[in-house]
Formats: structure tokens, C-alpha cells, sequence
């Protein structure tokens, strides 16, 4: 009995931290872009990148809390370097869309990813998909077309920046599991080798694009050193959010992740809204909750899927000459990475 109150608190207390990192990740960005007036995206996303490159080194290296995964040197080339390309236009273009648009708008786009994956893997991969899988997007798509008609602090770019950030997500999915087959990553791992190309990718067009404003912003904002610590803590922070992702799976389900996963956008959008006031209309409210019950619908249905015994039978569209793509990791909700 003892032993069945630890995992309730455990699997509690991972779920616990997972939000308060992801929220507390996401609102600062929010507030470096929109309180500190540092309009940078791409100098922000390099940051992140610098400090999960040295946090996953730690945790591997120094630490030893997770074994490392050897990677072949051409591999990390040839492999992981195409998609460390695609994550890291993934991470700018969800900082680009934090610019423009509200935090609740932002999240509501993001839960858009599972519809963006299923439909690359079935037009690229031309992979077959149970009717059911093709059901839960329903909602899902329906309620981001609710939530955009209404939202009252709706911008295009913001818009279109945050909904190629879920093609981006979605892509990288797909060439995690093309590219990396037979590499059982875990999230640390990926960022230990993926985080230092990016920063090597998003270097350069980040001083040559906003070097310059970075400059006149240091000589001209007040508490100069007060808003480097927070954008750097923000750095920090998004690294935690990676190791709270590894923990958060080992310690729950899959179908209590896909609940709290779901759980944990209506607590940013709730507390992005108490702290930065954006309107919210009631209409705009429904269609984020629909989107929200898509996703969960969504994690359900996958579940019971991924619980059918091998021998199940198959409609005969199933793509019975091509092999199953194994999965990259344990888990698609790692896409939450920052």
C-alpha cells in the first residue's frame, strides 16, 4: 500500500514540476519580449541552446545521471545535424510567435502539432492511420478554427509563425524517426547532441540579423544587468524543462502524460492571462477547450491502439510491403523540449 501512495506522489510530484518549469519557461519569454522590450527571437533561442548544450553536458558527463548514447561521428553529420536544423527553426518560430501573439493564443496553436504529424507520415510516408486516429484530429482542427475567428489580439505573423512552428515540431518527429533508427534516444540525450548545432546554426544570423539591436538595446534599456540574468535564467530553465520531460515520462502513464499534457496548456494560458491581462473572449475560451478535449481524445485513442496485440487484424489499405517506423523515444510529447 505504501509502496502504490510513493508512485501516486511521485507520478504527482513529476507532473508537478514538468508544469511549473514549462509555464514558467513560457511566460518568461513572454515577458523578456514584451516587459523587457528585448525583441531578439533568435538571440533568446541561441541562449536556450547555449545552456542546454552545457546542462546536458553536465548531467552526461560530470554528473552521470544518464548514461550517454553513442552516436556514430558520421551519423551526428549526416543524422542528427538535418535535424537539429529542423528543431531549431521549431524553437525560433515558437519565441517569433510569443512576440506577436498571447501566450493562451500560442498554446492553443501548438496542440495543432498531432494533426500536422499525422498528416506528413501519411503524405510523406504515405503511412496508414486507424479511422479513429483520423476522428480525434477532427476537434482538434475544428477548435484552432474556432480560436483564431475569435481571438481578439490576433496577428498574422504571429499566427503563421506559430502554426509552421507545429509543421516544424511535426517534421522533426518524422526525421527523428526516419533519420535515427535504431538510436533509443531519451530526452537528454537528444539535447546533448542537438543543442550544440544549433547553437552552431543559429549563431551567425543572430548577430548578423540582430547584433546591432542587441548593442543599442544595452546602451539605451535601464537594469541592463537585472534583464540579462532573467533572459539567461530563462536559458537555465529551459534545460530544466527538458530533464523534467525525462522524468515526468518514467514516472506516469501514457495516458495520465497526454492528460497532463493537456491540463498544463489550460494552466499557462491561465496564468499568462493573470499576469499579462490579455483579453480573452468566452467563445475564444470554447474553442481553446475544444482543441484541448481534441488532444486528449487524440492521446486516448493512440493508446488504445498502441494496446492491440500484434496479431490484430488490419484493414486491407494498410501498407503491408513497408516496415513500421520504431519509434525515437518513448513518448511524442517530447516536442514539448524548448
Amino acid at each position: 500500500m505504501e509502496e502504490s501512495q510513493w508512485t501516486v506522489f511521485r507520478s504527482l510530484l513529476a507532473i508537478l514540476q514538468w508544469w511549473a518549469f514549462n509555464v514558467t519557461v513560457i511566460v518568461m519569454n513572454k515577458w523578456i519580449f514584451q516587459k523587457l522590450d528585448f525583441k531578439f527571437p533568435l538571440s533568446v533561442s541561441c541562449v536556450h541552446f547555449i545552456c542546454s548544450s552545457i546542462g546536458a553536458y553536465l548531467v552526461i558527463k560530470v554528473l552521470k545521471l544518464k548514461p550517454l548514447i553513442s552516436v556514430d561521428p558520421e551519423d551526428r553529420w549526416r543524422r542528427i545535424f538535418p535535424m537539429s536544423f529542423v528543431f531549431c527553426i521549431n524553437i525560433v518560430l515558437g519565441n517569433v510567435s510569443l512576440r506577436y501573439i498571447p501566450v493562451s493564443f500560442m498554446q492553443t496553436i501548438k496542440s495543432f502539432t498531432p494533426a500536422t504529424t499525422v498528416f506528413l507520415q501519411w503524405l510523406v510516408w504515405r503511412k496508414y492511420f486507424d479511422w479513429r486516429i483520423w476522428a480525434s484530429l477532427v476537434p482538434i482542427v475544428g477548435g484552432i478554427l474556432f480560436t483564431s475567428m475569435t481571438e481578439l489580439s490576433f496577428n498574422i505573423f504571429g499566427f503563421c509563425a506559430a502554426l509552421f512552428g507545429c509543421l516544424a515540431t511535426s517534421t522533426k518527429t518524422i526525421l527523428a524517426e526516419s533519420l535515427l533508427h535504431g538510436y533509443k534516444f531519451d530526452s537528454i540525450n537528444t539535447v546533448y547532441y542537438m543543442a550544440p548545432f544549433a547553437t552552431l546554426i543559429l549563431g551567425i544570423p543572430a548577430m548578423l540579423l540582430e547584433g546591432n539591436g542587441i548593442i543599442e538595446w544595452l546602451n539605451t534599456h535601464e537594469s541592463v544587468c537585472s534583464s540579462l540574468f532573467i533572459i539567461f535564467a530563462s536559458g537555465v530553465l529551459a534545460f530544466c524543462l527538458n530533464f523534467s520531460i525525462f522524468y515526468v515520462i518514467h514516472s506516469t502513464t501514457a495516458v495520465t502524460f497526454n492528460v497532463a499534457g493537456n491540463l498544463k496548456v489550460a494552466v499557462a494560458v491561465l496564468v499568462s492571462w493573470l499576469i499579462f491581462r490579455n483579453p480573452i473572449s468566452g467563445m475564444n475560451a470554447v474553442g481553446c477547450a475544444i482543441t484541448l478535449a481534441g488532444c486528449t481524445f487524440y492521446g486516448y485513442v493512440r493508446h488504445l491502439l498502441s494496446q492491440q496485440p500484434p496479431g490484430t487484424p488490419r484493414t486491407p489499405r494498410t501498407p503491408r510491403n513497408r516496415a513500421e517506423l520504431l519509434p525515437l523515444v518513448s513518448n511524442e510529447k517530447l516536442d514539448d523540449k524548448v
